[in-house]
């Protein structure tokens, strides 16, 4: 009988199609599961809208990689919208690869019935369960902002809740949170990549030894030299990388830099790395739009649109820091550790995963969340320091890599590891 590992893992998105963070995590571990000398089999199943429906199905897109035809119409209590098909199609997969380990990175549009399927299937499988953001916590998208007020939630409870969404009782929500917890008892071990989303979690009611940090992993690489500056050059070339949607805070490095006069802004140049500008709602499209137009006649704004993982080398080549303005807490934001990874000092909001993966004065520095005029300073601040950069490059750890977190999450499974339990008492009270 064999001691190695056999390795499903399972994504809400396949990189192909989807350039999440979540998502490329859970690829790139899953080729590092691969790589990992203690791997028998390491297989990929990622949820995909083939333009059918919810069909169930599932199909190989690649050698040991699968897509399923799944989605949650019902992200309140997160039911998968072809549940038939979890006993269907999946429950085959998963008798016939007989994984040893099934490694889940989310539940979004997959639902959480196919966790106590695995279970039904074999009790044995070990379930691990990386936790992105929020979702079990917070309705809002996971966000644990409230809604239309933007305002930051530090915890969620039922009748807080349902002031968030008042057609949602507080017994809705307290079924929501018992629909959640009941799928989490058939998790052997949940992984935060973050300790903030490690301590909001146990706040929920997962036991503390059922939760680890396990931060998501980089490809190893050399960091790239600092941007060769010219004659009287500082380091005043900011870029911001990622989704432009409300949340991300755009819009706050925007005003930052409409706030500072004309002559001030000739210190700075902004790049903006983004994607889904035009996904989002009519009234956030237009104030983006309204705010970036002057700043990109300026040349203060460089719009430069959104880029594959290849790409990111070459554009980080050119600038000097990464802005991470998020005003929700964020989790782990992957954009840190790429920055990182290729020697690059980053700003970011003091909230959150950002304030904890950012050492202040040390690699980065914090700036306090949605705040413009806050951003204002540290931009013209950092961009006229050289020094303090040259301090922050040379401080950069480099970042876990794909490899480490592959044994760091293989370290978990022992004897040791049972079942996941809720003891009653903890479910969360209004």
């Amino acid at each position: 009988m064999t001691d190695l590992h056999r390795i499903l893992s399972i994504s809400h998105g396949h990189p192909d199609f989807s350039k999440g963070g979540g998502e490329i995590a859970a690829y790139n571990l899953f080729k590092a599961y691969a790589a990992n000398p203690s791997v028998e089999a390491s297989w990929f199943l990622a949820r995909a809208d083939r333009r059918r429906g919810p069909t169930g199905r599932i199909t190989q897109r690649r050698l040991n990689e699968y897509l399923w035809e799944q989605g949650t119409p019902d992200v309140f209590t997160m039911k998968a919208a072809n549940r038939f098909e979890v006993f269907g199609y999946f429950s085959e997969l998963i008798q016939t690869l007989k994984p040893t380990i099934v490694h889940a990175h989310h539940f979004i549009h997959l639902g959480l019935e196919f966790l106590s399927v695995i279970k039904r299937i074999d009790p044995e499988i070990k379930i691990l369960l990386t936790l992105h953001e929020y979702i079990a916590i917070c309705h809002n998208n996971g966000q644990m902002i409230k809604t239309g007020s933007f305002r930051l939630c530090h915890e969620s409870g039922l009748e807080d809740c349902s002031r968030c969404f008042p057609e949602r009782t507080p017994e809705d929500f307290w079924l929501r949170n018992h629909t959640f917890r009941h799928f989490f008892q058939f998790v052997d071990q949940f992984i935060a990549p973050s300790a903030f989303l490690r301590d909001r979690y146990l706040n929920w009611g997962i036991p503390a030894d059922k939760i680890v940090v396990i931060e998501n992993g980089q490809t190893n690489r050399a960091p790239l030299e600092p941007r060769r500056l010219g004659v009287s050059e500082t380091r005043n070339r900011f870029a911001f990388f990622g989704q432009v949607n409300p949340y991300k805070g755009v819009s706050v490095l925007l005003k930052a830099l409409a706030s500072m006069s004309k002559r001030e802004r000739k210190r700075v140049v902004l790049e903006i790395h983004g994607a889904n500008l035009e996904h989002q709602s009519a009234a956030f499209q237009h104030e983006v739009n309204e705010l970036r137009a002057p700043l990109e006649d300026e040349g203060v704004v460089q719009w430069i649109g959104p880029y594959e993982t290849s790409q990111l080398s070459s554009r980080m080549e050119n600038i000097d820091w990464v802005v991470v303005p998020s005003v929700w807490w964020e989790n782990s934001p992957m954009v840190i550790q790429e920055a990182f990874a290729h020697g690059r000092p980053v700003i970011g909001s003091d909230i959150g995963g950002m304030a904890e993966k950012i050492t202040h004065g040390v690699d980065g520095l914090h700036v306090s969340a949605g705040n413009a005029l806050a951003w204002r300073s540290t931009l013209l601040q950092a961009g006229n320091d050289v020094e303090q950069w040259n301090r922050f490059y040379a401080s950069i750890r480099p970042p876990l890599s794909y490899a480490q977190c592959a044994i760091d999450h293989l370290d978990l499974i022992g004897p040791r590891l049972q079942t996941a339990t809720f003891p009653p008492d903890r479910l969360p009270v209004a």
